[in-house]
């Protein structure tokens, strides 16, 4: 069955703890924050706000760039929060895109194959740092000595990390080491280091997939998929709604629709889409489109709804403006 974890962001402490307890009641698995410093809030700190107030929701970062984060600083804010929440921190981590984050701290970002090999060298020194390890690493991506995360020691013996990524080496990665393998569907960045090519056809998800199995290869314990959708429209004309969209990523409206980062129609055609990615795809989870948390963009809640959960899920976020979910089916 298909789970979903909602990606939001604060804008004042209100309506940041009301959005964290409408999303546990709600039913989602987990409440993510962004992780673009200098953008968006803390997501640490955010999450930790968040802990307070609920009792089984999940919190993580979705997704940490660990070009430029450093693995001793990020192993503490992880297993901070994974105390503070009483065992309930995720970790979700990717290379990162945007070059404005690299020059923020005097950097230049390095090739996607400097990326991808810093990305590497960082999971694989945070993930030691909070198994308990002591960790020296001397490479032209990261240098550490001896570093040990003494305290504070998370809660939960392996904190569940989530790469977000469509590079070919990360999903093989992935398939080896995470816990989740975020298929997030971005393609080359575009000009303003911000925006994507689109990989959402079939043949392109395929061709992911294709690494991440790889990867798992001989695994006892393969890693859950999931997807990032990016779009989510509640609407009885899913073709019209999803048109413009077609048109600027060069995708037919049908090739639109039947991808998982997309979740247009009405409730029950929603879940009959998911449960067809479910089927095809494989998986667990779904995540979707950032929603700040403030009063302007909270909305009124809808009346309680009866099962299946995913109706119930969608009638309640996606009615409200700014919704950004994520799916694992």
């Amino acid at each position: 069955m298909a789970t979903f974890s909602l990606q939001a962001t604060p804008t004042d402490p209100a309506s940041w703890a009301e959005l964290a307890r409408r999303a546990e009641t709600a039913g989602f698995d987990a409440l993510l924050a962004a992780d673009h410093p200098g953008d968006v809030t803390s997501p640490f700190v955010a999450l930790a706000a968040a802990a307070p107030v609920t009792s089984t929701i999940g919190l993580g970062s979705y997704v940490s760039n660990l070009g430029v984060r450093e693995p001793m600083l990020l192993a503490a804010d992880v297993a901070t929060l994974d105390l503070i929440s009483g065992g309930r921190a995720r970790l979700g981590v990717g290379a990162g895109h945007t070059p404005a984050e690299w020059r923020a701290v005097g950097r230049e970002r390095p090739d996607l194959a400097g990326r991808v090999r810093r990305c590497v060298a960082v999971a694989e020194a945070v993930r030691a740092l909070l198994d308990g390890a002591s960790v020296t690493v001397d490479s032209a991506e990261l240098t550490m000595r001896e570093a040990v995360l003494r305290e504070p020691r998370p809660v939960q013996d392996r904190i569940p990390l989530t790469m977000g990524t469509a590079n070919s080496t990360l999903l093989r990665w992935a398939g080896a080491h995470a816990d989740v393998v975020g298929l997030i569907g971005f393609g080359r960045t575009l000009a303003d280091g911000h925006q994507h090519e689109a990989r959402w056809r079939a043949d392109q998800i395929e061709a992911q997939l294709a690494c991440v199995a790889a990867g798992a290869a001989g695994r006892a314990d393969p890693p859950a998929l999931e997807a990032l959708v990016q779009m989510v429209v509640v609407t009885d004309d899913a073709e019209a709604a999803a048109a413009e969209q077609a048109r600027r990523i060069g995708m037919t409206v049908a090739e639109l629709l039947a991808t998982p980062f997309v979740l247009i129609g009405t409730v029950n055609e929603i879940i009959t889409a998911v449960a067809e990615h479910e089927r095809r795809w494989g998986g667990d989870p779904v995540r979707g489109p950032q929603r700040r948390a403030g009063p302007a963009s909270a909305g009124p809640d809808p009346p309680d709804l009866t099962p299946p959960a995913t109706a119930l899920l969608i009638k309640r976020f996606a009615s409200d403006s700014g919704f950004r979910m994520t799916q694992t089916s």
